[in-house]
């Protein structure tokens, strides 16, 4: 857990309606690579809390007390404000600014001035609270910008057009009453007067005072989400998250939750700790510290940018009481990174329970279902670091996506088992693009149904219905229970009383009909009895199954990217079947084919989204069971070859 106060692209905007179910769909996703570059500066003390780039000029800002180049001996006493080259971190030595406290956030107007907010009290010797605009050059103050903050905090800033949104602990601006959140002319500083809203109302907790700790806003420029300490937003209830809608005269939209309003831990006055937009505005992230408690504590949770009313979380990861500080939504892949141990680990609590995965302090997320990807660079030093470095401090401050790369500002000095002083580049260069894994589509195609160890009955299926079946061998198929077909692979259950679960959740090759050997598809899943599913199939991010204890459909998520399956089950409306009587079941074209105890196939329009996502008294039939070929065997798949 982390001390609680540390202060020191288009969407569409047609409303979905509050309770509506939203399955997201697969897209691609581009992963930085996993071993941070190693020419970023060192910098030591503090920490690094914000970043920004202008051409090729990135400059870093925070409460650090001094810098040196990559391989350089000795520091420089630079402070607060840094500027280096994006491609090879040398730095640059014209740029000077003097600040007498820690910078928090750095924005880019359009015409090209950095913007910087702070805790500061002075800036190049001059009296200039909180909020300021520097040559980008030089860092000398342009004394034409106008904009001012009242002595409390600007805890971010966000460039979008030639609005500058500000947030932090203050209550005026430019000589104007604006609490916690304000607008500028990015250009000039002046404050925007039409934009007033106004955040209040520290939690009743001890140690608590009012802020907006973060706030993001969508590419379109339509949505401003903030998070922090406050219960109220223009006099509409709201703890800690609110919802801006800034297409005209900004206003408080309906959405809300509750999922914020219950206490974590008692040195937590609050919790939702940072926010961030996907690159296509669909959707945002808010992650969450708290340690233990009822609400999102210590967790990461999408939503989808047009919902109003009462918000439904389209997915949540807990870390198990391990504190998440920071979040970028980049390339369709959601970056997050803090004080944590784990991810997919809502069944542990102070420790790895089942479904849980290691990932030290930083770890990247499937967009479509939250579930970790295998990627895993970690926090640490390794055994790299120096005298005097910090091997595990408590806060990444910040994660942002610069043209070259993911940078990571943090308060010690190890990522990717090297030393990195308080920062860190990981290149988008040498990463990866993560492809759309899926079910087949289409048909005709064939149903595969287990026939015996080493064997399968293949059996056209298409329009006109089912072809001849005919006994394939296939050695490597032995002792399997349900299976199905991921792009180019088959998941398959398999019985293993050597196996702590009794079972092994198996993954094989499937090229031309032709199932490969099998391997384990991730160590993390040995806890799940895979064999106890009488039947399951795969789509979008889910994968969906029935077991003979318990009367129904019920799906985990489940990346392809690293096999990891969800630590946790839900279960879908349906009606009229006895989910304990099914044997063997798969997708084809929309619709749920599946056999049963009594050995007849059926099939079924399939829903996930739908209010009732299977109503089996539409089924039909499509064969009765016969003497070579009986339809309730759980190994049932459907797959295009």
């Amino acid at each position: 857990m982390v001390p609680a106060l540390v202060l020191g692209l288009t969407v569409a905007t047609t409303a979905i309606p509050a309770q509506a179910v939203y399955i997201p769909s697969p897209a691609p996703a581009r992963l930085v690579s996993g071993n941070p570059v190693d020419y970023t500066p060192h910098a030591q003390n503090g920490s690094i809390r914000a970043f920004a780039q202008i051409g090729n000029t990135i400059y870093a800002g925070g409460s650090f007390t001094g810098i040196k180049a990559a391989g350089a001996a000795d520091w420089s006493p630079a402070s607060y404000l840094v500027a280096y080259d994006a491609g090879t971190g040398a730095l640059r030595p014209n740029f000077t600014p003097e600040f007498d406290n820690a910078v928090q956030t750095l924005a880019i107007s359009p015409d090209g001035k950095l913007i910087v907010g702070g805790n500061f009290g002075t800036v190049n010797g001059v009296a200039r609270k909180n909020l300021v605009a520097l040559d980008p050059a030089t860092g000398d103050t342009i004394g034409s910008w106008v904009g001012r903050a009242d002595g409390g905090v600007v805890r971010r800033a966000v460039v979008h057009g030639n609005y500058l949104y500000i947030a932090g602990a203050f209550h005026w601006v430019n000589g104007t009453e604006h609490s916690l959140l304000a607008r500028l002319n990015a250009t000039t500083g002046a404050i925007d007067a039409s934009f007033q809203v106004d955040a209040s109302g520290a939690r009743p907790m001890d140690n608590s005072f009012e802020l907006v700790w973060a706030i993001a806003v969508s590419p379109d420029g339509g949505t401003l989400v903030a998070t922090g300490n406050f219960t109220v937003v223009n006099g509409e209830p709201r703890n800690q998250v609110a919802v801006i809608d800034t297409t005209g005269l900004p206003t408080v939209t309906s959405w809300h939750t509750d999922r914020y309003e219950a206490p974590c831990h008692s040195g937590f006055p609050f919790y939702a700790r940072d926010v961030d937009f996907s690159d296509d505005g669909s959707h945002f992230v808010i992650i969450a510290d708290g340690g233990r408690g009822d609400g999102y504590c210590d967790a990461i949770v999408r939503y989808e940018t047009a919902h109003r009313g009462e918000a439904v979380a389209t997915w949540v990861n807990f870390t198990g009481t391990d504190s998440v500080t920071s979040v970028e939504v980049a390339d369709g892949i959601v970056y997050v990174a803090g004080h944590f141990r784990w991810l997919n680990n809502a069944n542990g609590s102070d420790r790895r329970g089942n479904g849980g995965i290691d990932r030290y302090g930083l770890g990247a997320l499937d967009a479509n279902n939250g579930l970790p990807l295998n990627w895993n660079p970690g926090r640490s030093p390794g055994g790299n670091l120096p005298d005097g470095g910090t091997n595990w401090g408590p806060i990444v401050w910040e994660l942002w996506k610069g043209s070259n790369g993911l940078y990571v500002g943090q308060d010690s000095d190890g990522l990717g088992n090297e030393y990195h002083g308080r920062q860190a580049l990981f290149p988008t260069a040498s990463g990866r693009t993560v492809a759309v894994q899926d079910a087949p589509q289409g048909s005709p195609g064939f149903l595969y149904l287990g026939a015996g160890n080493g064997q399968v009955t293949k059996v056209p299926y298409g329009p006109d219905g089912l072809g001849t079946p005919a006994v394939v061998a296939q050695p490597n198929l032995t002792s399997a229970r349900s299976a199905f077909v991921v792009a180019n692979k088959l998941y398959w259950s398999k019985t293993d009383v050597t196996a702590p679960s009794g079972s092994v959740f198996s993954i094989s090759m499937f090229t031309g009909g032709t199932i490969g050997a099998p391997w384990t598809g991730n160590s993390f899943n040995s806890w799940y009895n895979a064999a106890a599913m009488n039947g399951a199939f795969y789509l979008n991010g889910r994968m969906y199954y029935v077991t003979s204890t318990g009367n129904a459909l019920q799906y985990r998520y489940l990346t392809p990217d690293g096999y990891l399956l969800g630590c946790s089950p839900f279960t879908l409306p349906t009606e009229g079947i006895d989910w304990r009587t099914v044997r063997g079941m798969t997708l084809v074209n929309g619709n749920l084919v599946y056999g049963s105890i009594d050995g007849t196939l059926r099939s079924v329009p399939f829903d996930p989204a739908a209010d009732v996502a299977v109503d089996a008294t539409a089924a039909t039939v499509v064969a009765a069971g016969t003497p070579a070929t009986t339809w309730s065997n759980p190994t049932l798949f459907y797959a295009t070859s």
